[in-house]
């Protein structure tokens, strides 16, 4: 599914992805944990196409198609999702609205119709109940005045109302508490599915106790540096990365 080959990029003038390779089959959870500077974040910023990342090597493809030649909206169209460490607040957009424009984009980039408004209000009702979250906050701004919390069960939503093909959640479980970790991760693995990938980037254990992942890779220097089940994250946890930190890049 997601095919990454000794990808090298970073920001003008600084390399900070160098020379990473990784494969996440269709209907496979893997998780990147790793330092802080590893480059976690800017590899999934590399995948879907953030503007100031530049890619100097390497090739990345999504079931066989070049990403790096789409822009970041053809990424989307193809399934593409990523989920914000810091969800952004957009003031004067309701999050009805900011989703429901989103989904048609993407069906009408992919040639399909869009879907009417009574379909819309009745699928994000039900994906909403799921997640227990009130309604009325998808009314609201999106994501002003939401705690932590919140803003990471909204990008849940978004990701259920879009139903993408591959899932990169960058650090989703940051600044929650357990009761919303529980949630939240309820309704990730909701979306666990034979023809859908997932990548999680994160930098502790604890969300992998709810999603198991099926690989566990440890990105340091900005390259894979180890690999293995789910019980590698449970060594990061007990020993931290400093033998992974202090390898070459």
């Amino acid at each position: 599914m997601l095919s990454i080959s000794d990808l090298h990029a970073g920001t003008a003038g600084k390399e900070i992805i160098r020379g990473l390779s990784l494969e996440v089959p269709a209907g496979e959870v893997h998780a990147i944990m790793g330092p802080n500077g590893a480059g976690k974040s800017t590899l999934s910023y590399v995948l879907t196409g953030r503007d100031g990342y530049v890619v100097t090597g390497g090739s990345v493809t999504l079931d066989g198609e070049d990403l790096l030649a789409l822009e970041a909206n053809e990424r989307a169209a193809r399934g593409l999702f990523l989920s914000f460490q810091y969800p952004l607040e957009i003031p004067g957009v309701p999050a009805l609205t900011f989703i429901r424009t989103a989904l048609n984009a993407q069906r009408k980039a992919r040639g399909e119709a869009e879907m009417t408004a009574p379909a819309f209000l009745k699928l994000a009702r039900e994906n909403a109940a799921k997640l227990k979250m009130d309604f009325e906050m998808l009314r609201r701004p999106l994501n002003v005045g939401f705690s932590g919390g919140e803003k990471k069960r909204m990008e849940i939503l978004q990701m259920a109302m879009l139903s993408p093909r591959f899932l990169i959640l960058d650090e989703t479980d940051s600044g929650l508490d357990i009761d919303a970790l529980r949630i939240v991760s309820e309704g990730i693995n909701a979306l666990r599915a034979p023809g859908r990938g997932m990548l999680l980037i994160t930098h502790y254990q604890r969300l992998l106790d709810y999603v198991r992942p099926d690989r566990v890779h440890v990105l340091a220097g900005g390259r894979i540096v180890a690999s293995g089940g789910p019980e590698l994250a449970h060594e990061l946890e007990r020993e931290g990365y400093d033998k992974f930190a202090k390898e070459p890049a």
